[in-house]
């Protein structure tokens, strides 16, 4: 069954954003999405309890990782993964503790993996709705998940709750944690989105500096 998923969701978790699980919950129903990924920056935060506590929404763990290169989204992954070791050594590990590496934002100028993506990704994420330039970075980064035949994903990679589900995979699964990363690996997604307004990328500054003063 189609399941509408944003797979690239941050919380306060992360240094950089101060969205809460009472958040995430609230507005993944309101954007209609069936499930979402946390991926907080470097650090695996989904509990048992958080997912007994989404009930009818689906709860992926996942850490975004920081590579020597740029940053890996680790799916289905509720270990820590160290920082800054290479892309390889990274995929290596996720693969290990039985998740899937999905290249994050790949082709983003500043925080992008700067050509070191390679077939040892499990999927590619084309779309991301924080990216900017938007469309170059979505146009490069299909052409990328195209040329070396890996499946595409979406996420918002929101760092603030109002830019959750601007973009979002349609994954071809069982409401299963275990399915979901299965299908992705198989290609059985397509990816949606678009990028997050102005208004809410300069909120989410304005919250961003609140937090670190």
């Amino acid at each position: 069954m189609p399941l509408k998923i944003d797979l690239h969701v941050h919380t306060w978790h992360s240094h950089d954003s101060t969205t809460t699980l009472n958040q995430v919950i609230t507005y993944s129903k309101k954007r209609g999405l069936d499930g979402v990924a946390i991926t907080d920056h470097d650090v695996a935060t989904v509990s048992p309890r958080l997912a007994q506590k989404a009930r009818n929404l689906i709860v992926i763990p996942g850490v975004e990782v920081t590579t020597s290169r740029g940053h890996v989204v680790a799916l289905n992954v509720t270990k820590q993964i160290p920082r800054e070791l290479s892309p390889s050594e990274t995929i290596e590990m996720i693969h290990e503790t039985g998740g899937i590496a999905v290249a994050a934002h790949p082709t983003v100028f500043y925080r992008g993996l700067r050509g070191h993506v390679d077939s040892d990704f499990d999927a590619v994420e084309v779309v991301n709705a924080s990216a900017f330039p938007f469309f170059l970075s979505t146009h490069l980064s299909r052409k990328l998940a195209a040329r070396l035949c890996l499946p595409q994903t979406a996420g918002s990679d929101a760092h603030y709750a109002a830019e959750i589900g601007f973009a979002y995979t349609i994954v071809d699964a069982e409401p299963d944690v275990d399915e979901i990363v299965h299908a992705i690996t198989k290609g059985e997604t397509i990816p949606y989105g678009r990028p997050i307004p102005w208004r809410l990328r300069f909120k989410r500054m304005c919250v961003h500096t609140q937090k670190i003063v």
